[in-house]
């Protein structure tokens, strides 16, 4: 941001609160330079990833392992699971090799964990279809949370134009939310990425996952670039892109529609950054849930600039269970356009998910420095702008600069509850209730304790 505005903007929030507020405006004008000047490291993997072209490009350096080698069928009916784990077996060991399944074959494949380390510059090329069974009832036990987990990597690549097809449809029929007469189990996720460093994943279509698509967990450095991702707006629990526990980590240029977030980050994730993203059909891109079971979450250093968000049930949201403990600090959303999105901007700390009510608590994770930046579209909200935050641990620190919401059939609001901040620039809906002292206002009403009932308004069942 540039000083001389700054300087500005500290003058008017000295005169706006007189000789008294001068020592908040001092840190927000110190909290200001702290989000502005947020970034995560754009090239953090590209030296450490610079040494493995492309094998289109340099074949002729490379070990080429076709699973196909290993008597894969490739015609979508046949078992292909042995195949693929022998030709992983021969590419993990071998350096500079590339896993191949070809393009124009479906591979069928049950659930296998594929586990390092391997030589360095492994490069998985799917080009074909890796698709899963159809019927839960044929689901390894063994395995019943994942499809494809790949675990201990290091400077992999997994790259093509292919498709991993979770089958998902019977999953889904089998869901408690799809049927709450059905008892509410775990389903696989599609692709996992578990305890590795220094990965990058390009160019792949991950679609109709059982559960969630695309994991990274307790990675470091990792790079996501032009992956889509696709399934139903009415399939449950279909995270499109899930990271926990992870930290350096980019997604660009990602086109995602699933039924459930597009993004979701989760607890032990920092240095987070997502550019170019559009997401719809889902829920949106979401810090959390965060702080389930009296849970401990931590999230910080996040960044989404350059989104657009059409048709969701939600856009930014920090959504965090009663109960929790934690904080979730430092994230930056900039650049953003929706279009018919219900929630544009929501942090929503009585989160609840559960086929039960959930029991008011009074602890809760804290939620500070939180801006929202030139963030401009419609919503068929009335309430544009909710920050429904702990009365116990108010959030504290939001910024709104230059947001534009529109609601076509009506007049739009913001709604505060135990929140404190303040906006710059164009806010509208007017954002004044973060300047009340009142736990709970709006623009043009203000609200009673919120009721027993109330607290169960957030569950998506």
């Amino acid at each position: 941001m540039d000083k001389f505005f700054l300087v500005s903007l500290l003058g008017l929030l000295i005169v706006a609160n007189g000789v008294s507020g001068s020592m908040m405006c001092d840190n927000n004008f110190g909290m200001l330079e702290e989000l502005n000047n947020l970034d995560t490291e754009e090239d953090y993997e590209v030296e450490e990833l610079s040494d493995i072209p492309s094998w289109t490009s340099e074949r002729g350096g490379k070990v080429l392992v076709n699973i196909d080698s290993f008597g894969a069928a490739g015609n979508g009916e046949t078992d292909d699971t042995e195949a693929l784990q022998k030709a992983w077996g021969v590419a993990c060991s071998t350096p500079k090799s590339v896993l191949l399944i070809p393009k124009g074959r479906r591979y069928l494949v049950n659930a296998t964990k594929f586990i390092g380390p391997c030589k360095d510059n492994l490069i998985i090329q799917i080009d074909g279809t890796l698709v899963a069974p159809e019927d839960p009832k044929n689901w390894d036990p063994k395995l019943p949370r994942v499809w494809l987990d790949f675990s201990k990597l290091k400077k992999a690549v997994f790259q093509g134009s292919g498709v991993i097809d979770g089958s998902g449809s019977k999953w889904w029929a089998a869901s408690c939310k799809k049927n709450k007469t059905n008892p509410c189990k775990g389903a696989p996720t599609a692709l996992t990425i578990d305890t590795s460093s220094s990965i990058k994943v390009k160019g792949l279509t991950i679609q109709n996952s059982q559960q969630m698509h695309f994991t990274i967990s307790r990675c470091d450095s990792v790079r996501i670039l032009g992956v889509k991702v696709a399934s139903p707006g009415d399939s449950p629990n279909t995270d499109g892109i899930h990271i926990s526990e992870s930290t350096n980590v980019i997604v660009q240029d990602c086109k995602i529609g699933t039924g459930d977030d597009c993004i979701s980050i989760v607890n032990a994730s920092s240095n987070i950054k997502m550019k170019r993203i559009f997401c719809g059909p889902g829920h949106g891109i979401s810090i959390g849930s965060l702080g389930k079971d009296n849970s401990t979450g931590v999230v910080t250093k996040v960044i989404l600039d350059t989104a657009f968000l059409k048709g969701t049930t939600n856009g930014l949201r920090i959504k965090t269970w009663q109960g929790g403990a934690g904080y979730v600090k430092g994230v930056r959303f900039q650049n953003v356009r929706v279009e018919n999105v219900s929630n544009p901007i929501l942090i929503d700390q009585f989160y609840c998910d559960s086929p039960t009510s959930c029991q008011n608590q009074s602890s809760a994770l804290e939620i500070s420095e939180i801006m929202y930046q030139n963030v401009s579209g419609t919503t068929n909200s009335a309430k544009a702008i909710k920050f429904d935050c702990s009365d116990t641990v108010p959030c504290s620190n939001l910024v709104l600069s230059n947001v534009d919401l529109e609601k076509q059939d009506g007049t739009v609001e913001t709604y505060c509850h135990s929140a404190q901040g303040f906006g710059y620039g164009v806010v509208h809906p007017s954002a004044e209730c973060l300047n009340s002292s009142d736990k709970t206002s709006q623009d043009d009403e203000s609200q009673s304790i919120i009721s027993e009932d109330d607290y169960t308004r957030h569950t998506e069942l």
